[in-house]
């Protein structure tokens, strides 16, 4: 997603021809602006991310409700091993502007600790940790048919993209991040790709109309990979078409038995579609439910929800080059390097959902990190740190 803080209201002349007929009529779009103005500022961010629905339009998700983590406390270690660095754990957490920690061991929940006065009840946005959920339901689609191959040209099921830079990408390049297209991801650039698709969702465009205009490609499908957020709409747009349903309708049917502390939502663009790759809120119990279903291998109370093979094939390293943080790329999932059998889900302002098999342990984790496209004093980027942490406390907790 993008960095929406750097928006400005053209609209100075908006709210001064604001007489009584506008503030009637686009009183809601006014407002919904106001607050994306000033989404990331330092003293709004954190209580910004758990209401995520004062500044964008939304849909509710419809599921099971139940809050029935098993639940073993255990002391967190003091210490973490941050790039052969003993580190305080607290000061670490507090560098990266935790809001929230929830760890799994074995099933159960052993810790879970709320920052910066955040609730277990918050519904946090997700960030891009919603391109793993998005990704989840690939395996359905691919079991029943109604995705052929990931081996398919995009073109065969959005048909609308003839003509842009997406023509001639296939399924499996989209998924792991190999489109080819030029796309300006950087979000501090307000003339950017992906500031230019924020506006869009913030002011009720159409997102489909959005991405049928990105003509430029970079490289050819399939031989680098570069991080492209709009790969995740085009892959949902395919999911869309191919099955005939929305987003929210196959999110429902293969997540929501999961059973949920609180209702989920999904922002949307002003024509009802979910914000793939981006836009899920939910609580961090809730963020830990859907690490522990891909740890299980899709399974989930006797259901397997999602296809064990497709959990395998989508977790492990398959993009023809990995990330300028020296870390690989599935489909829509991280997976740290050297490979260790563990992967995770990554949202900007450091949103993370980590899975690591072979300590049984998933980690949920939130955060407001106005930093996390910098690297610390010593070099070391977020994502790096982040990592680091994870798999120290993986480690240390499974002893």
């Amino acid at each position: 997603m993008n960095r929406l803080a750097k928006i400005t209201l053209t609209g100075a002349g908006l709210l001064v021809l604001g007489a009584a007929a506008l503030l009637v009529f686009k009183g809601d779009d006014i407002r919904r602006l106001a607050t994306v103005n000033t989404l990331f500022d330092a003293d709004r961010i954190v209580d910004n991310f758990s209401n995520m629905d004062r500044a964008f339009l939304t849909r509710d998700l419809s599921v099971t409700l139940a809050d029935d983590w098993a639940e073993d406390p255990q002391p967190l270690p003091e210490m973490v091993d941050i790039a052969g660095t003993e580190r305080p754990l607290a000061d670490v957490l507090e560098e990266l502007d935790t809001t929230a920690l929830v760890i799994i061991r074995d099933g159960q929940l052993i810790h879970e600790s709320y920052y910066r006065d955040t609730r277990a009840d918050d519904r946090r946005i997700s960030w891009s940790v919603a391109k793993s959920f998005m990704s989840g339901l690939y395996g359905k689609a691919l079991e029943t048919g109604d995705i052929a191959s990931l081996d398919d040209e995009i073109t065969q099921y959005v048909p609308d993209l003839k003509g842009t830079a997406y023509e001639g990408a296939t399924l499996r390049n989209i998924l792991n991040m190999s489109s080819g297209i030029r796309y300006n991801e950087d979000y501090l650039d307000q003339s950017s790709d992906i500031n230019k698709m924020g506006r869009t969702i913030a002011l009720g465009g159409s997102l489909d109309t959005y991405t049928t205009s990105l003509k430029d490609r970079q490289f050819e499908p399939g031989t680098d990979w570069q991080y492209v957020s709009m790969d995740t709409h085009v892959a949902a747009w395919a999911l869309r078409n191919a099955t005939g349903k929305s987003l929210h309708e196959l999110w429902e049917e293969t997540y929501g038995p999961l059973g949920f502390r609180q209702p989920p939502f999904y922002l949307t663009d002003g024509e009802g579609v979910a914000f793939a790759l981006g836009g899920l809120n939910l609580t961090t119990r809730d963020y830990a439910k859907f690490g522990q279903l891909f740890l299980q291998g899709g399974e989930w109370n006797g259901q397997q929800l999602i296809p064990a093979d497709w959990v395998a094939q989508s977790t492990v390293h398959s993009a023809p080059a990995m990330s300028d943080r020296g870390v690989g790329y599935g489909y829509q999932w991280w997976v740290p390097m050297p490979a260790a059998q563990d992967y995770f889900a990554v949202g900007i302002y450091g949103q993370y959902v980590y899975v690591d098999p072979k300590t049984n342990i998933v980690i949920a984790k939130n955060a407001a990190d106005r930093e996390f496209m910098f690297a610390d004093e010593v070099g070391m980027h977020s994502m790096n740190k982040n990592i680091e942490l994870m798999r120290s406390l993986a480690e240390r907790l499974a002893e």
